[in-house]
């Protein structure tokens, strides 16, 4: 089997939907964002205060690089911005993970943890900033897309078998 790489805007769920599929799966997850923080041993946040957007961008661009070449049969989930890779097919089948704006403002609003969360995305500073930036972003990711698919208002298992089964449709038929 190809990897899988979910990608969407942040807060959407991908890291969560990842975890839950290698466990149903028995296949790794891996997480871009971690692979980042453990290659410079820095959070995702100090990186783009200290060095901008640009340097996450590149260091974006190497995680990318390092998975085409080393990382097979898994389930990759990806920052918000990871999409505009260059070789992001040659990683995987590329899933679209889809969800309105306030939906997920509200998932992340309004879950337990909020304010960590909120602070984990140095992009999500402002509801409107955040709003624009995803608006700017949805025709992107549907073009990256091999497959998309709607998570809102899905259980979990329900995201897992829905997932599972289009990327593999969308595999055998490619």
């Amino acid at each position: 089997m190809k990897n899988i790489v979910l990608i969407g805007f942040m807060g959407v769920g991908k890291g969560t939907l990842a975890r839950a599929m290698a466990g149903k799966t028995d296949i790794y997850a891996i997480d871009t964002d971690d692979l980042i923080e453990s290659l410079t041993n820095k959070k995702i946040k100090k990186i783009f205060k200290k060095k901008g957007e640009a340097y996450f961008r590149a260091l974006e661009q190497k995680t990318a690089d390092w998975l085409a070449k080393n990382v097979q049969n898994s389930i990759i989930s990806t920052g918000g911005g990871f999409y505009k890779v260059k070789n992001l097919k040659d990683i995987g089948t590329v899933v679209y993970l889809q969800a309105d704006f306030d939906w997920i403002y509200d998932r992340i609003t309004k879950s337990k943890n909020a304010k960590k969360k909120i602070k984990k995305r140095p992009l999500f500073k402002s509801y409107e900033d955040a709003k624009r930036l995803y608006e700017s972003r949805v025709p992107e990711y549907e073009k990256a897309a091999d497959v998309i698919v709607n998570v809102e208002n899905k259980s979990t298992e329900e995201l897992v078998e829905e997932v599972l089964e289009k990327v593999k449709a969308s595999q055998s038929s490619s």
